[in-house]
């Protein structure tokens, strides 16, 4: 698991003042002026606390700033880490969102970021611009203005997320509200909240602020919903290659088109183009038009490639890209791995060593879970 780290190390100075935010650098200055302390790397620190141990003991790669903006935090806990980015003294946002950037960049499969409403206004930005916005977030709790969904309750809770993360634990996602104040109204008493956007964090009741976790789908509703969404997200001339399965059967179902269900089907604008093909005929058939690859996990076993999908080799997966790979998957087929990983296995062992990594299952409509892959 690869994790990006950033705090923004001036969020919440002005809360102990009474200056009602943090944002811009005269409202720092005068934070500080007026005894103001810096309080963020202290917050970060109890989330990276409670998985410190299990850091140690698992595959996991932190990338981080230098300084206060992470790297410090890192290191007193024990904790390993790559610094890929340095700001030039002072810091402002522009050195987190080229913090972000950098995450990107590097494929994080986490961002893990310290502040209030206005660094989560910053991640948004950069993850929006790159069309990274899929990649989910957890804020640690630390600024002044905590009105947007993307944070934990607290420090802590948000440090707990991460250790489910890192111990395989299956965790769903949900598209969360990104919302700020416009703190000059605020200072006069005027209350004016705007939504700036979304992005993806993990689904849970107890640990994330104003997010809700749906129950466990009964079976056949579960798949209906994962049809329904995939068929929903489906691009216009674009080839989608419906893997083999009952879960991708449900697609071919809902769109009213002959399914192999122990094949390999091309669809095209909600069209069958070619059934149980092979891996010449699927190269040939997309060429050099857009692709994606939709598959389901085997259930108690957790293989994505390799079992009973072979034309979907290493050639056509390479031909499509990662990043055009669709995984869907009922809650209670995940659950049924007992947190074992997914498994690829294409009989390229570079292939797979590249598809490892953590992807967005899609469980239900609208739902998607986070699951490892190795």
């Amino acid at each position: 698991m690869k994790l990006g780290f950033v705090i923004n190390p001036l969020a919440g100075v002005g809360g102990s003042v009474a200056l009602k935010g943090s944002d811009g650098d005269d409202i720092v200055e005068l934070a500080l002026s007026r005894g103001a302390t810096l309080k963020a790397e202290k917050r970060a620190s109890v989330a990276i606390e409670q998985f410190t141990e299990l850091a140690a003991d698992e595959r996991l790669e932190i990338i981080t700033a230098a300084a206060s903006m992470g790297e410090n935090v890192l290191i007193a806990c024990g904790l390993d880490c790559t610094v890929v980015y340095t700001a030039a003294g002072h810091t402002t946002s522009v050195d987190t969102k080229n913090t972000v950037r950098q995450f990107v960049e590097q494929g994080v499969d986490l961002i893990l970021f310290a502040g209030g409403d206005g660094t989560a206004r910053d991640v948004l930005d950069v993850l929006s611009e790159e069309l990274s916005a899929e990649i989910p977030v957890v804020g640690i709790p630390a600024g002044v203005k905590i009105h947007s969904a993307v944070y934990a309750v607290t420090p802590a809770q948000a440090g707990e997320l991460v250790k489910l993360l890192i111990s395989g634990e299956p965790m769903s996602l949900h598209e969360a509200r990104v919302m700020d104040l416009d703190e000059d109204a605020f200072r006069e008493g005027e209350v004016i909240a705007r939504c700036y956007g979304y992005l993806s964090v993990p689904v849970d009741d107890t640990r994330m602020q104003l997010i809700k976790q749906g129950g466990i789908n009964h079976h056949e509703i579960a798949l209906q919903d994962i049809a329904t969404d995939v068929i929903e997200s489906m691009e216009p001339d674009t080839f989608y290659l419906i893997g083999s399965g009952s879960t991708t059967a449900e697609i071919m179902r809902q769109l009213s088109l002959d399914n192999t269900l122990l094949g390999i089907d091309i669809v095209y604008n909600h069209e069958l183009i070619a059934s149980d093909v092979d891996e010449q005929t699927i190269l040939k058939t997309i060429d050099d038009h857009p692709a994606k690859i939709v598959v389901t996990v085997i259930g108690g076993q957790g293989h994505v490639f390799g079992r009973g999908n072979q034309q979907l080799s290493a050639n056509v997966i390479r031909h499509v890209g990662q990043e055009n790979i669709i995984i869907v998957a009922t809650n209670n087929k995940l659950r049924s791995l007992n947190k074992r990983p997914m498994i690829s296995d294409t009989g390229d062992i570079d292939l797979d060593r590249q598809l490892a990594g953590l992807y967005p299952v899609v469980t239900g409509y609208q739902q998607q879970t986070l699951y490892r892959l190795k």
